[in-house]
């Protein structure tokens, strides 16, 4: 298999397992002329289903399909083809042979087993295997159905059918919308379900966390000022002293203060008169001192 098909193979896999919840082993329903041209190619069935969808498989046959088989086992090549499909796993399809001598077509027995309800869609997640086109026409019609076919003894997987890429991208649409409406958060209230003045019913007034995302995000950010920036006012702020440090010294002393302090000692400055002489206090001072020292 070739890089790019096997690339796009991977990838449709991928697509089916996240919209349609396909799991490995992938359930593989073969039919019995998908198993004679497996054998006619000589390709090994299973591991050339299991590099087309890049995965573990389990190759499933219906009842009717290898009855189909058991009945031209006389021919040429059929006996090969028994063989290979002895080692799928039987699928019953409900078709006995008490009720039904003779097998069902392949576009009845696959459309009963696929869809069993008549809902237009594979409820049991079955991989389509069949060489047969009306079947594959019939499946295409159905959501989330793989197809598989031999061409030129190549095994190919058919793109995503239009039904099928319709209902994956109405899911996404659907999970992008429940994205968006899990980010925008409960909206707000209308006015007229409010009362006049805001309160509610208990006079307690109604939380709008919501809305107020909703406004903060509307409004317009401011935009940043460009330009020379000034000093960080947190490095040319003052320190502020402790509690038990001395006052400042513009500051005014409190009452307790001043009644507790000793009264300080006025100076009295002496005049000097225009003869030389000292006036008022100062002269009497002086005289004191004279005195004083006489009697020395």
């Amino acid at each position: 298999m070739r890089g790019k098909r096997s690339k796009q193979y991977r990838k449709l896999m991928e697509q089916f397992s996240m919209s349609f919840g396909f799991r490995e082993p992938y359930q593989v329903l073969v039919d019995a002329e998908m198993v004679q041209d497996s054998c006619r190619f000589k390709m090994e069935l299973e591991p050339a289903l299991q590099r087309t969808v890049h995965g573990k498989v389990k190759p499933m046959i219906t009842q009717c399909e290898i009855r189909k088989l058991y009945a031209r086992k006389d021919e040429l090549g059929v006996g090969e083809a028994i063989e290979a499909a002895k080692l799928c796993e039987r699928r019953r399809c409900g078709h006995h042979p008490d009720e039904y001598p003779e097998p069902l077509s392949t576009l009845e027995c696959m459309r009963s087993v696929v869809d069993p309800k008549d809902q237009g869609e594979n409820k049991h997640r079955y991989v389509v295997a069949s060489q047969n086109q009306e079947v594959r026409r019939m499946l295409r019609a159905f959501r989330g159905v793989p197809l598989i076919y031999i061409k030129r003894s190549v095994m190919v997987l058919e793109p995503m059918s239009d039904e099928s890429a319709q209902t994956r991208a109405r899911e996404e649409r659907s999970k992008f919308r429940a994205e968006i409406k899990k980010a925008l958060g409960k909206r707000k209230r209308d006015g007229k379900a409010e009362d006049s003045d805001g309160d509610g019913e208990d006079g307690t007034r109604p939380s709008r966390a919501g809305g107020d995302d909703a406004e903060s995000a509307a409004k317009p950010k401011k935009p940043k000022r460009r330009g020379p920036k000034g000093p960080n006012p947190l490095s040319v702020k003052k320190a502020r002293k402790a509690q038990g440090d001395a006052p400042s010294k513009g500051a005014q002393p409190t009452e307790e203060a001043t009644a507790d302090a000793p009264a300080k000692r006025k100076r009295r400055r002496k005049n000097k008169s225009s003869s030389g002489g000292v006036t008022g206090d100062g002269a009497g001072d002086s005289a004191a001192a004279v005195a004083k020292a006489d009697e020395d």
